[in-house]
């Protein structure tokens, strides 16, 4: 019960690694904001939580600041105190940039690197009241290393880890710790429901769960650790190919085979091929 009595407002809640982390925090203690855009699913996954005294959940649109607001200081009003955020909406319109509309790609920047940075600095003020406080900011390894075919994609989660890690230094000796969860592909709806569309070689990593996601989240909140990633090995190749762009090159070929291989292999366990 590491939680026990702290109030976290979680966006993208409703569905995914949003609600593993609300489920995480609210069976340690915590009480829950569920922030979502749609009101239907968002009581659905509320009523999946058993002591609802301690959920709440609000209909709002990451973008709309001023709604976000109202939703910061409607959790202070019921508990006293908002202790985190967790910053777990996301977008992603797959494919080359030549590919997309000039709006898609403007939005993915808004909610996947505008939202965040303004909601934490809407949330901030609330965190420094708290007995103490954190921001978890959800990335990915596309955050670690340029990749093609999904370059704003990639180019969002790098500023939000540079996001994370600057204003972490920011707040260097205060009671507020800013951390960045990384993890490679996810066994969600936010890749599966699309899995035809996701490049081979994103599946070169081992997929990980929802739930091992929310676990690196609720241990950044606990012990304020700089960033988690999953898988380990993964990261630090992600790291090697970014400073390197060469070894990349020659390992690409072998890590799209590989991820080719695991496509194919979760379309068949899930009846899709």
């Amino acid at each position: 019960m590491r939680f026990r009595g702290r109030t976290v407002v979680i966006t993208g809640a409703s569905l995914g690694v949003g609600l593993s982390t609300a489920r995480r925090f609210h069976a340690e203690g915590a009480n829950v904001v569920l922030v979502a855009r749609r009101q239907g699913p968002l009581d659905e996954a509320a009523a999946t939580l058993s002591d609802t005294d301690r959920v709440m959940v609000c209909a709002a649109d990451v973008l709309d600041l001023q709604r976000m607001g109202e939703v910061f200081d409607a959790a202070v009003q019921r508990w006293g105190a908002l202790h985190g955020l967790v910053n777990n909406a996301g977008l992603h319109h797959r494919g080359p940039v030549g590919q997309r509309q000039p709006e898609e790609l403007a939005q993915m920047v808004d909610v996947n690197l505008r939202a965040p940075i303004a909601l934490t600095r809407m949330a901030l003020p609330h965190l420094q009241a708290a007995d103490r406080g954190f921001v978890i900011n959800v990335t990915s390894l596309a955050g670690k290393i340029p990749l093609d075919g999904a370059a704003t994609y990639s180019a969002t989660k790098f500023g939000l880890r540079a996001f994370s890690f600057a204003l972490a230094e920011e707040l260097r000796g205060t009671s507020v710790t800013v951390s960045a969860v990384s993890p490679g592909p996810v066994d969600t709806g936010f890749i599966m429901d699309d899995i035809d569309e996701v490049a081979d070689i994103t599946f070169s990593q081992p997929v990980c769960t929802a739930d091992e996601v929310a676990d690196m989240v609720l241990d950044c909140a606990d012990d304020g650790v700089r960033e988690r990633q999953w898988p380990v090995m993964g990261g630090t190749l992600a790291t090697v190919a970014y400073l390197f762009p060469w070894v990349r090159r020659v390992l690409r070929p072998s890590l799209e085979r590989r991820g080719r291989r695991r496509k194919a292999a979760l379309k068949r366990a899930r009846g899709q091929a």
